[in-house]
């Protein structure tokens, strides 16, 4: 008598599940070679990413009748093209990148010269950093010239490591800084003062951390003040920035001029308390009352919408990704590998720094998204490919 109550299952289609369970188990499977604390972490902030910039744009899309989920349908778009380039990034095999970093760093420059040719390049919020592609899409070259830079320089100040000497030497600091200084000055004539902060502090990062003397940590010090004094006195600045920077050092002074942007702010933040008022029910992000809250100020949403148990979950879930990538850069099997790591990881973790720190005034206001949590396709682009380089080195570096 047939036992109608056991689901039968055909020798075929047990034989494929043993199968991809017996691949997925094996140690050489790319599954088991993943940082899945990483994608974790990754997977973690984009989610909550999408909620805010959701909470952010649903009240302001039904006030005026268009599709409340408009901005989240294309945040989702975004992050699901960025997971294709993390992938792509992650399994051409890092060392053989390093063979095309000129390739990379010439593109880049390519991008960053294209934005400064009339009717070619926007300007958007004071910024002449976008290139329209049409149907409401833009391109901002800066956010991949991070990478080039980042992969250049890891090439340039691996070599030496990975030979005889116990550091690069002299000229290879000078040509670093020489081919560094192209797409910084294209990026300073945008302007864009926020991704010139990032470039410096990636830039400083990796070459302090490459083995070089102290002398040279000492100068490049000295030389970030004095170029920042002399921008400021030679008035390379536009008086948009100078005022940002008026109000970072004076917070108090004009809260209903210059200083508005950041007085509502923390005023959004505050009224938050610990658990928040809940998604889509801020009285300050209902009000419209904090510009750009789904891509500068999206931690405003957090802040009022999450609490602070919510907040503080995402600023752990940044420390996680920061924390994973000093790990793989610490057991990358080269030179190139380990400054690579670096350099991504001095990018997150200064952009992070930067974009909470100035929703808070501990930081002058710029630009800068909150990587994997603001709304805008070419910033989820850039971080997802290095997420990617990211798992490449960590998957080529496992013994």
């Amino acid at each position: 008598m047939t036992d109608w109550s056991t689901p039968r299952t055909s020798p075929v289609s047990l034989r494929r599940r043993e199968s991809f369970r017996d691949r997925a188990l094996d140690r050489e499977s790319p599954l088991r070679r993943l940082d899945w604390v990483l994608i974790l972490a990754i997977g973690g902030l984009c989610t909550l990413g999408a909620l805010l910039v959701w909470g952010a744009t649903k009240p302001n899309q039904v006030a005026h009748g268009l599709d409340p989920n408009a901005f989240l349908k294309k945040d989702i778009l975004n992050i699901g093209i960025g997971l294709s380039l993390a992938t792509l990034a992650a399994l051409v095999d890092y060392r053989t990148i390093r063979a095309y970093a000129p390739v990379v760093y010439v593109a880049s420059l390519g991008g960053l010269i294209a934005v400064l040719v009339p009717h070619v390049g926007a300007t958007i919020n004071g910024s002449h950093s976008w290139i329209p592609l049409g149907g409401g899409f833009e391109v901002q070259p800066s956010e991949f010239a991070k990478i080039a830079i980042i992969v250049l320089m890891a090439m340039l100040l691996g070599e030496q490591r990975d030979s005889t000497q116990e550091g690069p030497d002299g000229r290879d600091v000078w040509l670093t800084l020489a081919v560094c200084a192209f797409p910084v000055l294209l990026v300073l004539v945008q302007p864009d003062v926020g991704t010139i902060m990032v470039l410096g502090f990636v830039i400083f990062g990796v070459i302090s951390l490459s083995g070089v003397s102290s002398r040279w940590i000492v100068g490049m010090l000295l030389v970030a003040v004095i170029g920042a004094i002399v921008i400021t006195h030679l008035h390379l600045l536009k008086q948009y920035q100078l005022d940002r920077l008026t109000s970072f050092t004076n917070p108090t002074k004009d809260t209903q001029g210059i200083g508005f942007n950041t007085h509502q702010a923390r005023i959004a933040i505050g009224s938050g308390g610990w658990f928040g008022e809940g998604l889509f029910h801020g009285s300050q992000t209902n009000g419209h009352f904090v510009p750009e809250q789904q891509t500068d100020f999206v931690f405003t949403v957090a802040g009022e919408e999450l609490g602070l148990i919510g907040a503080g979950f995402l600023v752990v879930l940044v420390g996680v990704v920061l924390w994973r990538g000093l790990s793989i850069a610490a057991r990358a099997g080269d030179a190139f590998g380990t400054l690579l790591a670096v350099g991504i990881v001095c990018w997150f973790g200064f952009q992070a720094f930067e974009n909470i720190g100035m929703t808070v005034g501990i930081m002058p206001v710029t630009g800068l998204p909150l990587p994997f949590v603001s709304y805008g396709g070419s910033a989820m682009f850039a971080n997802m490919l290095g997420v990617g380089l990211l798992q490449n080195v960590y998957m080529r570096s496992r013994t």
